[in-house]
C-alpha cells in the first residue's frame, strides 16, 4: 500500500508497542518532509542474541523493589542464578493483571505469578513502558546517519501507538495511560496524552495482514476476513469484510470482536501440571522450572505432529531417569501426551473462527493467522484441517508473524482501513427531558419529578447522538467539538458534581427511553468535578425560588473528537466571558479527581454520558 507523503516542516517519529503476555516488540516509522513512510522495527535489544524482534516480558526486581533485569537480559545464564542467591523477584505474564474482571479473568489471574509486595500493574508496565522506550532509543540512534541529532530533534514531540487486546476499555486505557507518563513517555498533559493512540490487537492484525499477504485482489466486494491473532496470553479474535465503497483497501467490521485466554502460554500451563505428575516421584521434579522453560524455548515451538515421541532437552549426558523416560538429560513424551498440551487453545481457536463464520454479517472467505502462537506448525494444520470442507482460504502471512501487532499498529497510524457499523455510534444519557414532550411513553410519566426550579422532569432519557469520527484523515489532524448544556439544583450547597461514563450496545435506532430495569448500559468509568477548587467556585448560583432558595450550577461538557480518541473539558461563563478547563479523561469508578491534571484518551466507537439518580 502507498502510503502519503509527510507534509510536515520537520521529522516526526511514531513509535508502536506491543507489550505481548510473553514477548514484546517495538515498531516505528520517521515521517520525513517529502518521503514516503517507512515502517521499521527494533532488532537490537540488550543481551539479545537472536535478533528476532521480540524480547521476553520478564523483569526481575531485588527485594528494595529496583529493576535488576529487563526483557532479553533476565535469559542469560547467569541471571536464574544471581536472582536466587539475591532473592530477586520474577515478573512475568504481568500485562494480564490488566484484564477486565469476569468470570473467565478471574480463573486466569489465579494462575497468574503474583506482582511484588508495594508494585501496582500500573507501576510494573511503567517499568517495562521506560525499558522499551530506552531500547527504542538506542536503536534509532545508532541506526540511522545522524541518529543522535535526530533523536534530540524529535523526542519532544513522539506519537506512541499502544496496542491492547480486544475488550480492554476504558479502565485499562487509563492505567495503559498512566504507565506511559510514569514511564517517562510522555509528560502529565492534554498535550501529552494527546500523543497517544490506542489500537486493538485486532485492528492492527489486520492492517498487517493488508501489507503482508493478504490477496486483496482476489476477494471481491463483501467477502470476510476472520483475522486470529493467537498470542501468548489471549487469542484475538476480529471479523471483517470488503468494502469498496470505502476504498480498494479498506474493510468495515461485521462481527463482535472476542478475546479468549487461551494463548500459548495455557499450553505450558497444561505442559506443567503434566509434567508435575509425570515426575512426582523422581529426582528431577526439582527441576520442574527448569524443564518447563526448556518446553517453552523448543519443544513447543518445533511441535508439529503427535505421530512420535517429542524431547525436551533439560540438561547434559550424566542426567538419567529410565523409569521416567530421561536419558542423557532429555525427557521422552509421547506425541499425544504434546497434542493434549495444544488442545484446549486450538479448539478455542477453531470454535471461535467457527463462531465469527456463523455470526458475521457477510459472507467469510478467509481465516488470517497472526501472533507468535500461529507460527506453530501443528496448530497451523490443525485449523486448516478444520474447515478444509468450509472452503476457507486459511491464510499465515509470509513475514514474521510475531510482529503482526506493533507493525499493524503502525499501518493503523497512517490509515485506519476499518469502518465501524452504525450500532456503535455514540451516545449520550442526558439527565432530564420534560415530561410534556409529546413522545414520552406512558410508562414514563410515573416516573417524573419536579425540580427545585420549578421544571417539571423524567430522568434519563436518551438524547443528543455523537456520531463516531473513527475515519477522519490524518489522525489528530482535525477534531469536531460537540456542546452539551448541563444544569444541576440542590437545596444545599454544593461541593462536587459526579459524572459516570457508560456503555450502551444495541442495534440502531438507539432507542429515547432505556431499559432501566434489564441495564442494557454499563458503567466503566467516572469524574467529578469539585466545586470547592478555586476555578469552579463561579459555576455554583443562590436563587430564591417558589419552593425557597436553592442552589443551581450551570455548565458545559466539551466533547472533542478526533481520529480514534475522545476528550473532555468543562466549559462555563463568567462575567460574559467563557472558561475552559481540561481535568479527565476517565477515572476508575468511585475514585475522585484530587487536583492534579487527569486526562487519558478512550477509544471511540461507543461511549454513554449519564448522571446518578440524585434527586434533592
Amino acid at each position: 500500500m502507498s502510503h502519503k507523503v509527510f507534509l510536515g516542516y520537520r521529522c516526526k517519529l511514531v513509535l508502536a508497542f506491543d507489550v505481548g503476555t510473553t514477548f514484546s516488540g517495538i515498531s516505528y516509522s520517521i515521517f520525513e518532509q517529502d518521503e514516503e513512510p517507512e515502517v521499521r522495527g527494533v532488532t537490537r535489544f540488550p543481551a539479545d542474541e537472536h535478533r528476532n524482534g521480540k524480547i521476553p516480558s520478564v523483569i526481575y526486581y531485588d527485594q528494595q523493589g529496583n529493576v535488576r533485569a529487563v526483557g532479553a537480559e533476565t535469559t542469560r545464564e547467569c541471571i536464574y542464578d544471581t536472582a536466587q542467591d539475591k532473592g530477586w523477584i520474577k515478573v512475568e505474564w504481568f500485562k494480564l493483571h490488566l484484564t477486565p474482571e469476569t468470570d473467565a479473568a478471574k480463573l486466569v489471574k489465579d494462575k497468574l505469578p503474583p506482582l511484588p509486595l508495594n508494585k501496582s500493574i500500573v507501576d510494573v508496565l511503567a517499568d517495562f513502558l521506560r525499558y522499551l522506550f530506552q531500547c527504542a532509543s538506542s536503536y534509532i540512534k545508532g541506526a540511522h546517519v545522524n541518529g543522535r541529532d535526530l533523536w534530540q530533534s524529535i523526542e519532544e514531540d513522539i506519537s506512541f501507538v499502544l496496542a491492547h487486546p480486544n475488550g480492554w476499555e476504558g479502565s485499562q486505557k487509563f492505567q495503559m495511560g498512566q504507565a506511559a507518563v510514569l514511564g517517562g513517555l510522555i509528560p502529565d498533559t492534554k498535550a501529552g496524552y494527546a500523543r497517544i493512540t490506542f489500537v486493538t490487537e485486532g485492528e492492527a492484525s489486520l492492517h498487517f495482514a493488508i501489507q503482508n499477504g493478504l490477496p486483496l485482489k482476489d476477494m471481491k466486494e463483501g467477502d470476510g476476513i476472520v483475522v486470529v491473532d493467537a498470542g501468548g496470553g489471549t487469542i484475538d479474535v476480529s471479523a471483517f469484510s470488503k468494502d469498496g465503497t470505502l476504498g480498494q483497501d479498506e474493510f468495515k467490521e461485521i462481527g463482535i470482536a472476542e478475546s479468549h485466554f487461551h494463548g500459548s502460554i495455557f499450553v505450558s500451563i497444561h505442559a506443567r501440571a503434566f509434567l508435575d505428575n509425570y515426575l512426582a516421584d523422581s529426582t528431577f521434579v526439582n527441576d520442574l522450572d527448569h524443564i518447563v522453560s526448556c518446553f517453552d524455548t523448543t519443544t513447543k515451538l518445533r511441535f508439529r505432529s503427535d505421530d512420535g515421541p517429542e524431547y525436551i532437552k533439560f540438561g547434559f549426558g550424566r542426567d538419567n531417569d529410565y523409569a521416567h523416560g530421561i536419558r542423557f538429560g532429555q525427557v521422552k513424551l509421547d506425541g499425544s501426551d504434546v497434542r493434549e498440551f495444544f488442545r484446549p487453545s486450538v479448539k478455542c481457536i477453531i470454535d471461535a473462527i467457527e463462531e465469527q463464520w456463523k455470526s458475521a454479517h457477510g459472507n467469510v472467505t478467509h481465516v488470517v493467522l497472526v501472533g507468535g502462537f500461529a507460527a506453530n506448525d501443528w496448530l497451523y494444520n490443525e485449523v486448516h484441517k478444520a474447515f478444509k470442507l468450509f472452503r476457507l482460504d486459511i491464510v499465515r502471512p509470509e513475514n514474521e508473524v510475531n510482529k503482526a501487532v506493533s507493525d499493524g499498529a503502525i499501518f493503523f497510524y497512517f490509515k485506519n482501513s476499518v469502518q465501524h457499523p452504525k450500532s456503535t455510534a455514540e451516545c449520550l444519557v442526558l439527565p432530564f427531558y420534560a415530561s410534556l414532550d409529546p413522545e414520552v411513553p406512558t410508562k414514563c410519566s410515573s416516573r417524573q419529578i419536579t425540580r427545585l426550579s420549578g421544571r417539571i422532569m423524567i430522568p434519563k432519557r436518551f438524547g443528543t447522538t455523537v456520531p463516531s469520527l473513527r475515519r477522519m484523515q490524518p489522525p489528530k489532524k482535525d477534531s469536531k467539538e460537540v456542546r452539551l448544556r448541563f444544569r444541576y439544583e440542590s437545596k444545599v450547597e454544593i461541593s462536587s458534581i459526579t459524572m459516570i461514563f457508560s456503555r450502551y450496545h444495541r442495534e440502531p435506532p438507539f432507542p429515547q427511553w432505556p431499559d432501566l430495569k434489564n441495564r442494557t448500559y454499563q458503567d466503566f468509568g467516572s469524574t467529578t468535578i469539585s466545586l470547592e477548587n478555586a476555578r469552579f467556585q463561579s459555576l455554583q448560583r443562590k436563587i430564591s425560588g417558589q419552593q425557597g432558595t436553592y442552589y443551581q450550577v450551570d455548565w458545559e461538557i466539551i466533547l472533542l473528537l478526533s481520529l480514534s480518541e475522545v476528550m473532555l473539558d468543562y466549559g462555563w461563563v463568567e462575567d460574559g466571558v467563557e472558561k475552559r478547563y481540561s481535568e479527565l479523561f476517565i477515572t476508575k469508578i468511585g475514585s475522585d479527581l484530587d487536583g492534579r491534571t487527569h486526562i487519558a484518551t478512550i477509544s471511540a466507537p461507543e461511549y454513554c454520558l449519564r448522571f446518578p439518580e440524585i434527586f434533592n
